[in-house]
């Protein structure tokens, strides 16, 4: 990371919905963080790495009763 780059974080809701926020920046309320921190890109490439399916995980539980699979 450059320093002139801020630092990013990855927050990670209930949902278990991925975001990046501003290092420095109070979590918003809902969320907290996940443990990445990096730049812009690399807090990215990770979400998108760790996230790959981005359906809430409501909606994955519950698809996963109807049909009988794995709600991850």
């Amino acid at each position: 990371m450059s320093s002139t780059e801020a630092p990013y974080r990855v927050v990670v809701n209930d949902e278990e919905q991925h975001a990046l926020w501003p290092a420095a920046a109070p979590l918003p309320a809902g969320w907290r963080a996940e443990g990445f921190t990096g730049t812009e890109e690399e807090c990215a490439a990770h979400v998108d790495r760790v996230w790959p399916d981005i359906r809430p995980l409501s909606l994955r539980r519950r698809l996963a009763e109807q049909t009988g699979g794995d709600a991850r």
